[in-house]
């Protein structure tokens, strides 16, 4: 539930700030900002309630809508983009992936845009998801501040995500900014014959 609220309210705060920035000499901007705000906080209700019908309901089965998965990068990289950084996503090797991984692989990605918007004060973000051979690598740079990372709950909640797949998992200053980097092994399905 951490990912869900962590990255819209991070997005929410945002563009609220730019909005109540912007408001008076230029209005359009903050409408801008208005539609962003109002758009991810529905997504973020649908969401949680779809979370929560899954803790109601003790099946674990989702209520109202699928989990997020790789097809969901682009909206998500596009929302970021929105809350001010360039974002560019690169998705290579990849069609398909198993649910709960294409869902970590969305969950750690999400986290690091968060991490992004919220701390780096970057200009530009690149995405990079590479798959092959029984694996999925995920590697988020951005230009901003670097600095040490701080073992919050996102960074925690990507190394258990990670953990999972007893994959590789690294989160520290780069050149320039940061990066954050995980690896996923999977067992590919075997053909049908």
């Amino acid at each position: 539930m951490h990912d869900v609220v962590a990255h819209s309210m991070s997005l929410i705060a945002v563009k609220a700030a730019v909005g109540n920035h912007v408001a008076l000499e230029q209005p359009d901007q903050a409408r801008d900002a208005l539609r962003v705000i109002e758009d991810t906080s529905r997504e973020t209700l649908a969401e949680l309630r779809r979370m929560l019908g899954v803790l109601r309901d003790g099946t674990g089965v989702p209520a109202l809508a699928p989990a997020p998965s790789l097809e969901d990068l682009r909206a998500l990289a596009e929302r970021a983009q929105q809350a001010g950084p360039a974002v560019d996503l690169v998705v290579d090797g990849l069609t398909e992936l198993p649910g709960g991984v294409g869902q970590s692989v969305y969950r750690i990605v999400q986290e690091a845009l968060t991490n992004v918007v919220k701390h780096a004060g970057a200009a530009t973000c690149r995405i990079h998801v590479t798959g092959g051979d029984g694996e999925v690598t995920i590697e988020v740079l951005d230009d901003g501040r670097g600095g040490d990372a701080v073992p919050g709950h996102g960074l925690i909640g990507m190394r258990e995500r990670v953990a999972v797949y007893a994959g590789e998992f690294s989160a520290a200053p780069g050149e320039t900014g940061f990066r954050v980097f995980a690896r996923l092994p999977y067992e590919e399905p075997v053909a049908a014959r």
